[in-house]
């Protein structure tokens, strides 16, 4: 699995966030275009590597996990390692869309992965994928954590 200083891996994870919110309907007025941002990769790394799948608590805690941004979002994927692509998993995210009802702005079932890639204010992102004995009942999981600011 790729390491977050891998260029490949930065390039994919920015642009599928990045092709996936331009595609938004109906269209943002205001959605930022998302940069790699290595403080919010280290974090994820670090949250990934303790191999389990629960949100990372110390998120809300003011410059606990970045230096700059004191309000950071995340998403969680777990699955098999032979699974894993940053494209089907960023996808995966974004699909919730039909569960997200646009004139209330609100969900019928889960999509909280897919309004944070979408969030229009964000503009960072920050990804790591760690290898795991087992996490969630999955051997040999792909722990994939993408981060996101503000």
């Amino acid at each position: 699995l790729p390491s977050i200083t891998d260029k490949t891996f930065k390039q994919d994870c920015v642009h599928h966030h990045n092709n996936l919110r331009a595609g938004v309907g109906p269209p943002a007025s205001n959605m930022r275009y998302m940069t790699w941002d290595a403080a919010l990769a280290r974090t994820a790394r670090a949250w990934a590597n303790k191999c389990i799948f629960e949100h990372n608590i110390y998120l809300n805690e003011k410059h606990q996990c970045h230096p700059n941004f004191t309000s950071i979002g995340e998403n969680i994927w777990v699955g098999s390692h032979q699974a894993f692509s940053v494209a089907g998993v960023i996808k995966s995210w974004y699909d919730e869309v039909k569960s997200y009802t646009f004139a209330e702005e609100k969900c019928t079932a889960v999509c909280g992965h897919y309004t944070q890639v979408v969030w229009d204010d964000s503009y960072k992102v920050g990804c790591a994928v760690t290898l795991c004995k087992e996490v969630a009942g999955i051997r040999n999981a792909a722990n994939f954590i993408c981060n996101y600011s503000p």
